[in-house]
């Protein structure tokens, strides 16, 4: 039902719940009410005794057709038919006959099914109603070939891990809580200016070089790369991890080797310079010697159509979820037509828009289509930084673009990640988890990999540019390095998000306030259809380097109390409970916890 929320600019709003995910279709019909322009005529003129007898007539010939032209069940037929006789029942007062025909019995009716002239419908306009994954969800980044690696001291020479070795590291995926297990590409990678270690040139044949500088004479983008495996063990890959309750998400990077079939058979599809030789990838000083961007303005029709089916082969395999690296270096035009593309077909899948670039480019892939997107949130590590990001991504921008919040990629280890030591990691993944509905952590994370390679803002020995094992087993019970991971503390976060619907929602993040600024205090709270309502309350010392100790300052209100109440503050990662009350001492840090993830609960 439209109700009108600006009757001087005639503004109307309705608020529609869908009970089903897919496509669905919408139209505004605008028409003509019989019973409600008789109702505020007759109301006006009966009290002044003007045209009454012929008001109260006009209106019980309304309810007749209201009563005849509408299909209605016995009930509402009957509450018409007492409105139509009181209304011409002389024997009543005026005021008692105007009452039989706009009484809430009548007017309940009529508003249930109204009686409608002149209906004039909008065009039907498409919805897709996506599923709830896209809002909120927990991802795990591995490389298939680093699963199952094994090194021979002796022979100094590595043994790659496959896609039936990856997948015994997935019940491990899962029994941490993550629903969403992404993989690098997992194609054919190129031989011609193939990278070696931490980035160098002179790889050895016996290096695995870039996965991103996909094809081969062993196919392209719709090729398994033969170290890993066959299209039967990806499928088997993907059978495991549904069994486990897992989705795979397929890593969709459109660009290509110097190796790469298309480079041969499509040579129009590049970039040539004067000198006769292919552009190569660079981003200054960067330089990608093994990567050649596709260019699409020299045959759109033609990439279109192949991407598409590209898209179509990992669809056919199980896939729903496509990670886009780099989107923004490709038309925009592109991605909003193969987004709503595929969506005709398989309104299921997902894209995640890798796209770390101008907030104007991130804002409009959201708008075209992807449904979540990489954010600045690795680089955004003070409270008040913080703040003003979450503000802003669940404020307008909220409506279009989900963000998803990464503590560290393969791309990504930031001076905040290779000093601020183990709270800064328990803090990163926290906050990644709570802030928004969406993060991933990367493979190693649990391991703390801090060591970045010089000159860079990424780990030293990356695993993009060579295979590592790390060694599992050393870190389960038993092992020799039992309790040094953080495997237990992600467990501990997916168990909370799982727990915990208001975790699952953007846009009902309340920031508090603390008297030491390094401190970081917020809420978010549902209240569901039941009546019933989930509050939690992240508190987080920032300073991963000392402990630090004061007070904050609740807004009540915003968690669901009163001024002057007090709750029981449960820690659900310690499982320690405070009573707490508008203005609670908070003493957090790598000597005690560097954060409180409270369950609020009332007194």
């Amino acid at each position: 039902v439209m109700e009108c929320t600006n009757p001087g600019l005639n503004a109307w709003s309705a608020v529609v719940a869908a009970d089903r995910t897919g496509w669905w279709s919408y139209r505004v019909e605008g028409w003509s009410d019989p019973y409600g322009t008789w109702v505020h005529d007759a109301t006006i003129k009966v009290q002044a005794d003007v045209d009454t007898e012929l008001m109260l007539e006009e209106g019980a010939r309304v309810l007749e057709r209201a009563r005849k032209e509408v299909k209605r069940d016995k009930a509402a037929k009957a509450a018409l038919a007492d409105g139509i006789r009181g209304l011409r029942d002389t024997t009543a007062s005026a005021a008692v006959r105007l009452r039989a025909g706009t009484g809430a019995a009548v007017a309940d009716v009529l508003s249930a099914r109204p009686l409608r002239d002149f209906v004039s419908p909008s065009a039907e306009l498409p919805l897709l109603v996506e599923r709830e994954l896209a809002l909120s969800g927990a991802w795990y980044e591995f490389f298939p070939r680093s699963e199952g690696a094994t090194y021979d001291e002796k022979e100094h020479r590595w043994t790659t891990g496959t896609l039936r070795t990856a997948a015994e590291r997935l019940p491990a995926v899962a029994a941490m809580g993550f629903d969403v297990i992404y993989l690098t590409p997992i194609h054919p990678i190129g031989q011609a200016a193939k990278k070696g270690p931490n980035n160098t040139l002179d790889a050895r044949p016996e290096d695995p070089g870039v996965p991103y500088a996909i094809g081969s004479k062993d196919g392209g983008h719709d090729a398994i790369h033969p170290d890993l495996g066959t299209f039967a063990d990806f499928d088997a890959f993907v059978a495991r991890a549904e069994g486990l309750g897992l989705e795979v998400a397929m890593d969709l990077a459109l660009q290509c080797s110097p190796d790469h079939p298309w480079v041969t058979e499509h040579p129009e599809w590049f970039t040539t310079r004067a000198d006769g030789t292919i552009a190569f990838a660079e981003n200054p000083p960067k330089k990608y010697q093994d990567i050649y961007p596709v260019n699409f303005d020299n045959d759109p029709a033609g990439i279109y159509a192949e991407v598409r089916r590209v898209v179509q082969v990992w669809i056919d395999h199980g896939v729903k979820i496509f990670r886009v690296d780099n989107p923004h270096t490709k038309p925009v035009e592109f991605w909003q037509w193969i987004i709503a593309d595929v969506a005709k077909d398989h309104p299921e899948v997902i894209w995640l828009a890798e796209a770390f670039t101008k907030p104007a480019m991130m804002h409009t892939l959201g708008k075209i289509g992807f449904q979540q997107s990489y954010t600045y949130y690795a680089w955004r590590n003070t409270p008040w930084e913080l703040r003003e990001y979450v503000t802003e991504l669940a404020g307008e921008a909220a409506t279009y673009m989900r963000p998803s919040f990464w503590p560290t990629t393969h791309d990504i280890l930031t001076p905040y990640m290779q000093f601020g030591g183990r709270a800064a990691w328990v803090v990163r993944a926290v906050l990644a988890a709570t802030l928004v509905p969406t993060y991933g952590i990367y493979a190693g994370y649990e391991l703390m990999e801090h060591v970045a390679r010089p000159g860079a803002e990424e780990q030293i020995d990356n695993e993009k540019y060579e295979y590592k094992d790390r060694r599992w087993a050393d870190y389960e019970v038993g092992g020799p390095k039992e309790g040094q991971s953080l495997a237990g503390l992600l467990t501990q976060i997916n168990t909370i998000r799982a727990n915990h619907g208001a975790l699952h929602w953007l846009r009902n993040i309340t920031f508090h306030s603390a008297d030491d600024e390094n401190i970081l205090v917020f809420s978010k709270r549902r209240v569901y259809a039941d009546g019933g309502e989930d509050v939690i309350l992240v508190a987080a010392n920032l300073d991963p380097h000392s402990t630090r100790g004061t007070h904050a300052h609740l807004d009540l209100p915003a968690l669901g109390l009163s001024w002057g109440d007090e709750f029981v503050a449960h820690d659900l990662l310690t499982d320690e409970q405070f009573t707490w009350g508008e203005h609670p001492f908070v003493r957090l840090g790598p000597e005690t916890t560097p954060v409180h993830v409270i369950h609020v609960r009332r007194s």
